[in-house]
């Protein structure tokens, strides 16, 4: 029988992998809303960490991220994507991404950045996701919206792509 030391020291020495989730929300004309995070270049969807040493679910994640980021606590749709994303400097990453439904005028309106970690926000056609997100996040997205798009089950992805 193992000692309870020995399964902390063995819980101590696995390799940590860092958890996030964020929701594609879009407009009617199929537009995707970013955010412009103030910590680093670039855009993203509304979400980040999960929280799992509060026992938060990727959903919840999601859900309560995006809560915070734009003002909007609405129920999630379905799991798009789930992506490996190997990093230099950090521990991999897994990140999920969830159906943040179609908001309509009201809700657009109603949009309130989290000043403390955005910049600003803005509605993109979806060609221009490339564009507007760096290297993995973008591929992340993209492949989120097509299947989103094509009715297709959750895309599993490595760094971005579907493996091989």
């Amino acid at each position: 029988m193992t000692s309870s030391t020995d399964y902390a020291r063995y819980i101590a020495g696995l390799p940590r992998v860092l958890a996030g989730a964020a929701a594609l929300f879009r407009d009617a004309a199929g537009r995707v809303l970013l955010v412009e995070p103030n910590y680093r270049e670039g855009w993203a969807l509304p979400g980040g960490t999960i929280e799992s040493d509060q026992g938060e679910s990727p959903r919840t994640a999601a859900r309560r991220e995006s809560a915070e980021e734009i003002g909007l606590d609405v129920p999630l749709g379905r799991l798009l994507a789930v992506d490996w994303v190997l990093g230099t400097g950090r521990p991999p990453l897994v990140a999920y991404v969830y159906d943040g439904g179609v908001l309509d005028e009201e809700q657009l309106a109603a949009v309130t950045l989290q000043e403390a970690e955005l910049l600003s926000w803005k509605l993109v056609e979806p060609a221009e996701l490339a564009a507007h997100l760096p290297g993995p996040l973008g591929l992340r997205v993209q492949e989120a919206y097509r299947v989103l798009e094509s009715g297709e089950g959750t895309a599993e992805l490595e760094n971005g792509r579907r493996p091989a």
